[in-house]
This record gives C-alpha cells, structure tokens and sequence, in this order.
C-alpha cells in the first residue's frame, strides 16, 4: 500500500511543470512505479479528483476556473492529442465538417472523427469524441478541404444540395489544387464525385460564383 502512495506522490510530483488542461497517459509516467501501480495510482488519483479520467488510459490534469470550474480543452485538441499519442490518423465527419467549413456555425458537442485506429466513444464533460474505424479508401483523400467537402456533402445528403451550397464549396476549396481535387473525387461516392468534377471545372474556368451562403 505504501509502494501504490508514493507511485501516486511521484506522479503528481511530476506534474509540476505540466500545464493545468493537458492529458496524460500512464504509459509516459512506467518511471513512476511498475505498470501495474502506476495504473492503480492513476485510478487512485481520479477516484480523489486530482485528475479526471475521459476513457481507458487517458486522463486529464484538470484546469479549475473560479467561476466557471473544470475546464476542458476543446474536443478536436483532445482528439488529436489522443491520436497523436496513439500514433494513428483522425478526420473530422458528419456536423463537425459542416462547422469547420461554414455551413453551420453550432459547434457540436458530439463530434465524429474517422480513423484507422481503433473505435471508441470518450465522454467529455457534456460533449463526447467518437473514433469511427473505416477502409484505407475513405480516408485515402489527400487534400483537407477536400476531405471535409466530401464529409459535408456525405452530411448533408444528395437530396438537400442546392447551387448555393456547391458555389460556397468552389469558393472553400479555391486553395486547393485542382489536380487534387479531382484526384480525391475518385475517393467519394459517385454524386459526390459528380460534383467535385463540377467544383473543380468551375474552378479551372475561373466561373463567377453566387454568394455563399
């Protein structure tokens, strides 16, 4: 039992230079004490609030506002540290590609991110970060804007994308090279592919297009 108190004392020791808000894994920490203990103090340590699990092996070093309290980082800071630390690749999906690119301005608080990584749901405050595991072909998009114009559409639905909607996105990937556009249509399912043809010829064309909306 002593051992599992000082694993605990030597871990928030180590802590004196971390910054209030950053995640820690117990895997950085094995110098600490044997895994096994450096789990259990990990545990131990949430158990008592000094520290806050969001999921298995994956903690946060609380930051405590005066007025607001506990603090966390954003979701897409948290899901790109844990990819990071993971060593695995994250994309952003479904109403968090429509918030990045403009079409929404809500901010979801459940937010989707494809990865080749292993799937999970991680519960954060009132928000969760779900990993959704998918083929190499839906992930095989080289460009960014690319990617999220593929998600946005996928998000939106045939059905429901109008002119106005293509024009805002001719405008959005602008930046993006024509050469990649087209490469990554070949990626999305074919009305998409459609349309990224489409985008990518008005582009080319340097067509005027209508305000976005």
């Amino acid at each position: 039992m002593e051992a599992k108190k000082n694993t605990s004392g030597l871990i928030l020791h180590s802590l004196v230079d971390t910054e209030e808000g950053d995640l820690l894994f117990p895997g950085d920490f094995l110098n600490s004490g044997t895994p096994e203990a450096v789990n259990m103090a990990f545990s131990r340590l949430a158990i008592e609030k000094k520290l806050i699990r969001l999921g298995k092996g994956i903690y946060l070093y609380p930051k405590i506002d005066p007025l607001l309290g506990l603090l966390y980082p954003s979701l897409e800071e948290i899901a790109h540290k844990i990819a990071s630390k993971e060593k695995v690749l994250i994309r952003p999906t479904g109403a968090y590609a429509l918030n990045r690119l403009g079409f929404s301005t809500q901010v979801p608080t459940k937010v989707v991110f494809l990865t080749n990584g292993s799937p999970r749901k991680i519960k954060v405050g009132k928000g969760s970060i779900t990993f959704k595991r998918t083929t190499p072909k839906k992930m095989a998009a080289k460009g960014e804007l690319t990617f999220l114009a593929i998600q946005a559409l996928i998000e939106l639905g045939e059905t429901n994308v109008q002119s106005k909607e293509l024009d805002r996105l001719a405008i959005i990937l602008k930046s993006e090279e024509i050469s990649t556009i087209r490469e990554d249509a070949k990626y999305a399912p074919n009305w998409i592919t459609r349309h990224l043809y489409y985008i990518a010829d008005k582009i080319e064309k340097n067509d005027t297009v209508h305000t976005a909306i």
